[in-house]
């Protein structure tokens, strides 16, 4: 297979899945149908039940050297701020964090920060934005943007550095998105210098893979996506809106991304339609196809997302180079 082609129709077929990567889609299925829904047991319980370990993810270990702190925010609310740095960081990578906007939490994500911090010698810091239904939209867009604001203000002094770059998983694609939309729209900033976005839903109002692949019950399935849709877009009566739906936005004048997705993610779509607006924008981009891989794939010990996770360490690594190498 030409794996420099992200749209080799091979990619898309089932014989290009990978023996360990279908093993593990069929006990996703297994797990996916035999777990609480997050609505039936309420949101504190399901979030409380990831904390715990409980589920697919299992436990996130808690580094030794993670830090916390707030940061003011709208409203009079502190937005809170998971810092892992090296002694001299190259750059900052601002992460958001999945789960639907209703699940997930920043001290869950030291592996995922710590594996970055080793590869790219960048300082990482996950958002803790508030979460739906409790906070529908835009509270976790208003915290992310505060969160970024910070940041372009605060670097050098935090970190001896103003090389920043941002991403997140699912719903912190999503965001993070919005959020580089929404610094240039209404604070004239362009400072981060790489999007680094994983299968995320940048088309709230559904496309067709969210319906179709979401039948599959691969970790996600079509009634979650609605479930989540319907608990962060409360009173919202357009999820075309662009800040909602970043698909739909004004997508010039943006840093490089690169757009992760697997082939069985009810995402697929997203991305696919995402890579080609963000290019169309005069942007500049990249597309990385994972053969077989389910939501979130790259979160479990599988060789797919070993491939996937250094893919995304070198993204952000060429960025931060390149900006010190140009002494921007």
């Amino acid at each position: 297979m030409d794996n420099s082609n992200p749209f080799n129709p091979e990619r898309f077929r089932p014989s290009a899945i990978s023996a360990e990567t279908r093993a593990f889609n069929e006990k996703l299925v297994q797990a996916t149908g035999s777990r609480p829904n997050w609505w039936e047991v309420g949101a504190p319980a399901a979030r409380a039940a990831r904390a715990r370990g409980e589920g697919m993810f299992g436990v996130a270990p808690k580094s030794d050297r993670a830090l916390t702190r707030t940061i003011p925010g709208r409203g009079g609310h502190a937005v809170g701020l998971r810092m892992i740095a090296p002694d001299q960081p190259k750059g900052v990578y601002l992460h958001i964090h999945g789960g639907g906007m209703v699940l997930g939490g920043a001290d869950q994500q030291d592996p995922l920060l710590e594996r970055i911090v080793r590869h790219t010698g960048m300082a990482c810091l996950s958002v803790e934005y508030r979460l739906a239904p409790e906070h529908p939209y835009p509270a976790a867009w208003d915290d992310c943007e505060t969160a970024a604001l910070w940041l372009a203000k605060n670097a050098k002094a935090e970190f001896g550095t103003e090389v920043l770059t941002l991403g997140g998983e699912s719903a912190g694609a999503t965001l993070s998105a919005a959020t580089l939309i929404r610094l240039r729209d209404r604070h004239g900033l362009a400072g981060f210098r790489a999007a680094n976005l994983l299968y995320g839903v940048y088309d709230s109002s559904m496309t067709p893979s969210q319906k179709q692949l979401g039948a599959k019950g691969l970790l996600v399935r079509t009634m979650d996506i609605e479930k989540f849709s319907g608990a962060y877009m409360q009173g919202v009566s357009n999820r075309r809106d662009p800040d909602i739906s970043p698909l739909h936005a004004d997508l010039a004048n943006l840093p490089p991304a690169l757009f992760s997705v697997g082939t069985l993610d009810p995402m697929l779509d997203d991305s696919l339609f995402m890579y080609a607006r963000w290019v169309a924008a005069g942007n500049q981009a990249e597309l990385a196809v994972y053969s077989g891989g389910a939501h979130a794939f790259n979160a479990f010990p599988l060789a797919l997302a070993d491939e996937a996770n250094a893919r995304c360490d070198r993204f952000l690594r060429e960025a931060v180079d390149s900006a010190l190498a140009a002494g921007r």
